[in-house]
């Protein structure tokens, strides 16, 4: 069994593209330090997710989703959940 951290990512109404550019250069950044595992868009365009892993414990995960430019600059919110994956 192994924890990850499932990140739940809703869009605002104050959305903006350029900040979703920001978002992916993030997420590029994590994965380099090897702590994202998979992301990807809702089909519909109301959010996305992304998976943390080989964080360790809610407390980073949570630093690093704070840090998530969508977050940081009000085009998006987002739910932290530990998940046991197997």
């Amino acid at each position: 069994m192994k924890i990850c951290f499932l990140v739940l990512v809703t869009r605002t109404p104050d959305f903006r593209d350029d900040v979703g550019a920001e978002h992916v250069r993030f997420l590029d950044e994590v994965r380099a330090r090897d702590q994202l595992l998979i992301t990807g868009g809702f089909t519909d365009k109301t959010g996305g997710a992304y998976v943390l892993h080989n964080v360790a414990d809610r407390a980073a995960a949570q630093a690093i989703v704070d840090a998530d430019p969508l977050l940081v600059k009000g085009s998006a919110t987002a739910t932290v959940h530990e998940w046991s994956t197997r």
